[in-house]
């Protein structure tokens, strides 16, 4: 693995960083997220026509770039820095490559060229705060019960009656730009509760009656949400028939989003910091720098090694993403968040007001982990598949447990009254007490040391 960027990498880079500072500074954010679609319209038109962003890693044959998921990775942690308010996530991360996995060869030759030259913006609408649990970061999305599993809630689906194609009622709370969004690939339930199954749908909200789209009010403006009503909408199958394993596409999809996020994540909180840096070294107090102040410095030391850290697992998992995609964004949003505090505190009073740029990445970090979150879900599930929990006595090691009898020691014990155990074990009771080893008390600590910080471990 060769672990430096490409010229390539590096020019996507470099262009885009001084696009984005003469196009997206504080002024131009704060106006282009109170415009009806929540971002620069204009300014994305020039993103994906100049630059081909959002078809980066689209294959050429439909109009993409062809590179790889790296690529997108170095673009959207420069549209991190800026906390660029643009569908980049919503089309490119989440609704492109499934299409590109699902759909027919016809639906992929109409819809991803046009995805890929930005004419079109489309995103992912699950059921209700489900979409890390849709995509396989932070649950198993088999059985589709983040969908609704069939039952009440959720979005359900049925053959059209007049025609062909399919008709969706349900509702979606927080889709990611899909106020402003040309397609919505909709996750539905069909089939009734015996013969449930999760499949994708393609919505066209300009073209179908029977679809209310309402932004919502969010913590961070920066990164739009909206509630999506489908009442009889009509709406087209994605992929040849309903026999496609939608929930295995979604967790392939998963991983490489996660990535992208990462990679965002990491963008905001390395801007966070190096703004924090430059504040510190011309606030002065008592006569000098605050940022001289040893305190500061040690504060400021331990972001640099989270980012930097987050930004090598970003990384790894644009290059390996099904090993390390979900570890990757619960580490970037981990610093995003730290990263974000700390900005606030170190700025003092400034901090706090609503003229200054800090609490906008403070809104980020706290809206990201509330909707791809939370990062102990995300390392939880992590844990899980690499079977990290896994005890001896579970199906998958196939041998007991050593707390758990095997079944000739039960039926030997059966007949026991006295308590006695097989292999001279001692039962319960008095004897038990007096065979326990006397109990050691822990050595004293060294004077100065934190109380119980030799047992933590960082992750």
């Amino acid at each position: 693995m060769d672990a430096a960027f490409t010229a390539e990498q590096d020019v996507i880079r470099r262009t885009l960083r001084e696009l984005l500072a003469e196009y997206a500074g504080s002024d131009g954010v704060r106006s282009a997220v109170r415009t009806a679609d929540g971002y620069d319209t204009a300014l994305w038109r020039r993103l994906a026509q100049d630059l081909g962003l959002p078809g980066l890693a689209l294959p050429e044959e439909y109009g993409g770039v062809g590179c790889g998921l790296a690529d997108l990775a170095v673009a959207c942690e420069e549209a991190g820095r800026v906390l660029l308010p643009s569908p980049l996530i919503a089309t490119a991360a989440l609704a492109a490559p499934l299409i590109a996995a699902l759909g027919t060869e016809a639906q992929r030759t109409a819809l991803l060229p046009r995805l890929a030259a930005g004419g079109l913006t489309a995103t992912l609408a699950v059921p209700g705060p489900s979409l890390p649990a849709a995509l396989g970061l932070t649950a198993d999305p088999a059985g589709g019960a983040w969908a609704g599993g069939g039952r009440a809630g959720g979005i359900q689906a049925v053959p059209a009656a007049d025609g062909p194609g399919w008709r969706l009622y349900g509702e979606a709370t927080q889709v990611l730009d899909g106020h402003s969004a040309g397609l919505l690939v909709v996750a539905a339930h069909t089939g009734g509760f015996p013969r449930s199954r999760t499949l994708l749908f393609l919505v066209r909200p300009d073209e179908a009656a029977g679809v209310v789209r309402v932004r919502s009010t969010t913590l961070d403006e920066t990164r739009p949400l909206a509630r999506v009503e489908l009442r009889d909408a009509w709406a087209e199958l994605l992929g040849a028939d309903d026999t496609e394993d939608v929930t295995a596409a979604l967790a392939s999809a998963g991983p490489p989003v996660a990535a992208l996020l990462a990679a965002e994540a990491v963008g905001a909180a390395t801007r966070a910091l190096e703004r924090t840096v430059e504040y510190v070294g011309t606030r002065e107090q008592f006569g000098r720098a605050i940022g001289s102040f040893q305190a500061v410095k040690h504060r400021l030391a331990d972001l640099y090694v989270r980012v930097r850290a987050a930004r090598s697992a970003a990384y790894y998992a644009a290059w390996d993403p099904a090993s390390a995609g979900g570890l990757a964004l619960a580490q970037a949003l981990e610093a995003l968040r730290t990263t974000a505090a700390e900005t606030v505190q170190l700025h003092g009073g400034i901090g706090f007001t609503w003229e200054h740029d800090a609490h906008l990445y403070f809104k980020r970090a706290a809206a990201d982990e509330l909707l791809f979150g939370p990062v102990h879900g995300l390392r939880d599930h992590a844990a899980e598949l690499a079977g990290l929990f896994a005890l001896p006595g579970d199906a998958r090691s196939g041998s007991a447990r050593p707390d758990e009898e095997r079944p000739d020691e039960a039926h030997a014990n059966s007949g026991r009254s006295d308590g006695a155990r097989p292999n001279g074990a001692l039962s319960q009771g008095a004897s038990s007490e007096s065979a326990r080893p006397p109990a050691v008390a822990p050595p004293a600590a060294p004077q100065g040391a934190v109380p119980g910080a030799a047992g933590r471990v960082a992750v």
